[in-house]
């Protein structure tokens, strides 16, 4: 059984193709997994645990099943999870493939997303599959490496001009009356991203004591949030991990809200997570909070150290997943450490 339920406990039959409540608050969907074994590659192989109802509708690359590789970073040992190796070069994938794939189940023939790069790339490979149209909007800034990426699988890039959260704006007056396949407010979207906690827990054989997240709308935090809670309902862990949110200094709301101080922002070289206005800080500081997390801040020097050396180990990265390498000698040590590369280099020259 499938509800989409609002912040405000409004709950809304999951036919309804809405994206928000009619308050205007987030929707986040109820959805109970099962965890029986597939037959098909990647992350689909929980496709009992993904909130699709018809194989029919399933747009996939057969994405997903990516390396958890052992490495070392600042002297420590840590599991580095290959998501840049995805189909479009980011984690943003496992959810581009659930949320299409809930778009062709409802007849969508046409979608509006926004997104600072990898999102829309996401979104627009797997619409370019399913025969989707798609607009996709982006700040003016964004790398030009994503923008050719987005205009190859034929979307139609809108650039925008000033913040990222000018562009979000920008996406939802588009979105009134279109289907908004928004990774942000679109909750199918996270139930991609939780098979990050799955595969994890498959690869280790257990649950990780710590997962350090780069953060900015907190697509993954919250995805992996919602698959290790999955995990231990159904008995597979015996707790959830340590969720670590990671921030550049120079685009940090959580941390400043988290400390009550001020908050200003700068460019950062970490585009992914430069959102100085989350949907869903809210949500992102209660999941942290709970996991027994912590918001960590690092350095666009440190940031500039951390992709140099990943580089020069042979790990071909962009700056975002970097960043969740920089907070790595700010933490004391654990015994299981994972970190998400969550884009390829390529997408960010």
């Amino acid at each position: 059984m499938r509800t989409l339920v609002s912040h405000t406990g409004t709950r809304y039959d999951v036919s309804d193709p809405r994206w928000k409540c009619d308050s205007g608050a987030l929707l986040d969907l109820e959805f109970t997994p099962l965890f029986t074994p597939g037959d098909r590659p990647g992350m689909w192989r929980y496709r009992a645990a993904l909130p699709i109802e018809n194989d029919a509708h399933i747009v996939s690359f057969d994405e997903g099943g990516t390396p958890l590789t052992r490495t070392t970073v600042a002297g420590q040992d840590i599991w580095l999870k290959q998501d840049h190796l995805f189909p479009s070069g980011s984690y943003k994938d496992r959810g581009a493939s659930v949320l299409i794939s809930r778009a062709v189940e409802l007849g969508v023939d046409r979608v509006v997303e926004d997104s600072s790069g990898n999102a829309g790339a996401a979104i627009a490979a797997y619409c370019a599959k399913a025969k989707i149209g798609c607009d996709i909007y982006v700040p003016d800034s964004t790398s030009p490496a994503k923008l050719a990426q987005i205009e190859a699988y034929g979307a139609t890039l809108h650039r925008i001009p000033g913040s990222r959260e000018d562009t979000a704006n920008a996406a939802l007056k588009a979105a009134k009356g279109q289907f908004y396949a928004s990774h942000v407010w679109n909750p199918f979207f996270f139930h991609g991203t939780k098979t990050f906690a799955y595969e994890v827990v498959d690869q280790l054989g257990r649950e990780p004591d710590r997962v350090v997240i780069p953060t900015g709308n907190g697509t993954l935090l919250i995805g992996v949030w919602i698959g290790f809670n999955d995990l231990l309902a159904a008995g597979r862990i015996e707790r959830i991990p340590e969720l670590i949110a990671v921030q550049a200094e120079n685009c940090a709301p959580l941390h400043a809200r988290r400390n009550g101080t001020d908050f200003t922002t700068a460019p950062t070289r970490a585009e992914g997570i430069a959102i100085a206005e989350p949907a869903r800080q809210d949500q992102m500081l209660d999941i942290i909070g709970r996991s027994g997390g912590r918001i960590v801040t690092v350095s666009e020097e440190a940031i500039g150290d951390a992709l140099e050396q990943a580089v020069a180990d042979g790990w071909f990265i962009e700056p975002t997943s970097a960043s969740a390498l920089a907070a790595i000698p700010r933490l004391e040590p654990a015994e299981t450490v994972v970190i998400p590369l969550t884009g390829h280099g390529l997408k960010s020259h």
